[in-house]
Parts: C-alpha cells; sequence; structure tokens
C-alpha cells in the first residue's frame, strides 16, 4: 500500500510536532507543509525533508489528507477548503471560532463525504483509555477534571474555555455519554478582559455531578480527573500518565491498654499500569488509518460540535456573571447561543 501523503497547515509549535510525528508514522508521508511566514516554511520543510509550499491551493493537489495547525480564527475558512477539495482534515481544537462556523462544516462535510477529525488528543491519552476501562460498568457519582497551567506559554487567541477546558468538556460528554441538564459557571480575568479561570458545575438527568476548573494563572501545570464511583475512588493523572483506585476504606479506634487510644485508618490502593504511548503520535496514526481504510474517526466533527456548543454556553455564562455580555468585545454575533434546555447559569 501506498503511504497517504499528508500536509500540514500553521507551523507553530503544534504545527511542527504534528510534523515529526508524521515524518515517522508507518503508511503516512509528510508531503509538504505550509505557513504565511515563508522563512518558517522552508526551515520548517528543510527540516523534515519535505516540500514547502507557497500557498495552500498549491498543497492541496499534492497530499490526500491534512493537519490544520494554525489559531482558531483561521479554522474555518482552511478546513472548508480541504472540505471542498474533497481532502479528510484533522482540525486541532477548538473545531472552529463560532457554533456556526461548526455547524456549517459539519454539514458541508457530511454533504461532501469527507470526514473531518478533531484534535481533541486527551482522548488518545492512553491514562484516559485506561480510566475508561477501570469505569466500564460502575456506577459514577461524581468527576472532578483540573486542568491548570501558566499565563505563559498558554494560547492567546482563544480565552481559557476554548484553550483549555473544552478539553475536559469533551472528556465529560465522552465519559457521560449524555448533555448536560444544569449548569452553573464562575470565572475572573486577569489579563486582558478575557476569561483566565473558570470553574463549572454541570449536572446531567441519570449521571454523575462533574465540576471542571479550568485555569491559564496558575503556576503549576496539572491535568488530572478524579471519580468518585460505588465502592471505588479513581485518580486519574493525564500529565504523569498514572491511575490511583482507593478501595474498600476502613477506620477505627485502637486501644493499647496503658499506651492510650489511637485512630487507625487503612485502604486498599490499587495501581493501574498505563501503557507508555505518545498521545499525538496515537491520534495521528488513528488519522492515517481511518483515511487509508475509510473508517470514521474516533473524535468526528459531530464531537468537536457537541464540545463546541458547550463551551459556548459555559463562556456566555461566565461573562454574565462578570460583566453582561454587551460588554464583551470580542465576542462575535451568535457564537455564544445557550444550546441546552433547561438550563440554569444561577
Amino acid at each position: 500500500m501506498q503511504p497517504l501523503r499528508v500536509g500540514v497547515i500553521g507551523l507553530g509549535r503544534m504545527g511542527q510536532q504534528h510534523c515529526r510525528v508524521y515524518s515517522s508514522l508507518r503508511q503516512g508521508q509528510l508531503a509538504g507543509v505550509y505557513d504565511v511566514i515563508p522563512e518558517l516554511t522552508r526551515e520548517v520543510a528543510a527540516r523534515y525533508e519535505t516540500t514547502a509550499f507557497s500557498g495552500v491551493d498549491d498543497l492541496l493537489k499534492r497530499v490526500d489528507a491534512v493537519s490544520v495547525a494554525t489559531p482558531t480564527p483561521l479554522h474555518f475558512d482552511l478546513a472548508m477548503q480541504c472540505v471542498r477539495s474533497g481532502i479528510p482534515v484533522l482540525v486541532e481544537k477548538p473545531l472552529t471560532e463560532t457554533v456556526e462556523q461548526a455547524e456549517a462544516l459539519v454539514e458541508a462535510a457530511r454533504a461532501a463525504g469527507v470526514f473531518v477529525q478533531v484534535g481533541h488528543i486527551e482522548r488518545f491519552n492512553p491514562a484516559y483509555t485506561e480510566l475508561k476501562n477501570v469505569l466500564e460498568d460502575r456506577a459514577l457519582l461524581a468527576i472532578a477534571m483540573r486542568r491548570l497551567s501558566a499565563f505563559g506559554g498558554s494560547n492567546r487567541d482563544v480565552d481559557v474555555v476554548l484553550d483549555l477546558m473544552i478539553h475536559d468538556i469533551d472528556l465529560a460528554l465522552d465519559l457521560t455519554g449524555q448533555e448536560p441538564t444544569s449548569m452553573s459557571a464562575f470565572g475572573l480575568t486577569a489579563h486582558n478582559g478575557a476569561i483566565d479561570h473558570a470553574v463549572v458545575h454541570l449536572g446531567f438527568g441519570s449521571g454523575p455531578l462533574v465540576t471542571m476548573t479550568a485555569s491559564r494563572v496558575t503556576e503549576q501545570k496539572i491535568r488530572s480527573i478524579e471519580v468518585t464511583a460505588l465502592e471505588a475512588y479513581v485518580e486519574a493523572d493525564l500529565l504523569n500518565k498514572s491511575i490511583s483506585i482507593h478501595r474498600r476504606t476502613t477506620a477505627e479506634y485502637l486501644d493499647h491498654d496503658q499506651r492510650g487510644v489511637k485512630y487507625r485508618q487503612e485502604s486498599l490502593l490499587e495501581g493501574i499500569h498505563v501503557p507508555s504511548q505518545e498521545p499525538l503520535f496515537s491520534e495521528l496514526q488513528h488519522f492515517v488509518d481511518c483515511v487509508l481504510d475509510g473508517k470514521p474517526p474516533v473524535v468526528s466533527a459531530d464531537d468537536g460540535l457537541r464540545a463546541l456548543r458547550l463551551a459556548s454556553t459555559i463562556r456566555l455564562a461566565v461573562l454574565e456573571r462578570l460583566m453582561g455580555v454587551t460588554r464583551y468585545s470580542r465576542l462575535q454575533p451568535g457564537d455564544l447561543r445557550p444550546v441546552m434546555t433547561p438550563i440554569s447559569s444561577k
């Protein structure tokens, strides 16, 4: 079988990581790259011994699939260009800048018969994969997700909900298999008037309570999921790739005669083996395999749209609390339309 010729559009930090992985994938070939900065395009092309293209149209004529790793405001136009050219595309998260754009992209891809994969990379994190195995058939009571980072190095073209929290929004929807029926959201701004720290509580009709915290003003990088289930408490560290299960905690007071009374608590702690796999490698290999085999991707455009809808509703709730949505100059018309009923932002 001939290797799949893949192009990368957008050569920032993430785009260059896509180039690195594609250059080493089985059945994949990095066939070309493009960035609006010509010098960067030539430098990355030389590094990976591939073709530097001077425009998107030229690149699309020479590839079988594309990764779009540009800033979020450019996702929609570039992904639509790929779809109209009949080229399968992997778009970094969030799928688009607005819900309306995502809806139009999903419809266009469906009509053209071209699949779109969304770069919700945590779905391919081996710690998350093993967590889903651990939680299978368990009654989930509560899920707490934390995604914290420092401001330096954060994505500045979107706020923390679209930059960080949207990962956990996608995971929460995947874990519960439901749409939330209630929500409360709180947040604050620390730089340039955008949301930098947000806390969200989600209720599900027949599912767990979900709490998500996302911050880009925290001087510690944390990616964690803590699950309270019947007869088990599970901790997953997505950053360090570890899972612990706490079971059967017991407490008792011991009487040691003249030596006094002592308190003791015991629990069974089980560590789960997590395979050593790079999430980006697994994600891009999955993309290549899906294109070659004609299979739908694990994270489809519909999944990306679902996550973006909930993210938009969360942003609206936070901004209404902070200053009133009419005073938030960065909003685009229609991009924060509420999508859940009944719902409360109080």
